[in-house]
């Protein structure tokens, strides 16, 4: 995948559904200041805001551990599609610190 360059600590952009942001803020211990940067769009039905890469790191953790302690299946699969959302933003830009799994 090509990953678009961006300075460390440069905001990229993330668009969240209202259902994404919900599980986002009501279902992981993620802090709540992230949730000041997310602003509702004209249309009223999606968010968007701008999170530094490092950001988008922290907050796939509370998301990836929510979902591996969810007791309820169908919720556990929305997390994991938040999950699977956020880290496909996140994998779209590289900050000089990306590193590839081996």
């Amino acid at each position: 995948m090509r990953r678009k360059k961006v300075e460390a600590g440069d905001r990229v952009p993330v668009r969240l559904s209202a259902r994404q942001r919900e599980l986002l803020f009501e279902e992981t211990f993620v802090d709540s200041a992230y949730a000041k940067r997310l602003r509702s769009a004209k249309s009223g039905s999606y968010f968007v805001g701008e999170f530094t890469l490092d950001d988008l790191e922290d907050i796939l953790g509370y998301v990836a551990s929510a979902a591996n302690h969810a007791d309820d299946d169908r919720l556990e699969e929305e997390l994991d599609q938040l999950w699977g959302h956020l880290r496909h933003i996140q994998g779209s830009y590289d900050d000089g610190n990306w590193q590839d799994s081996c």
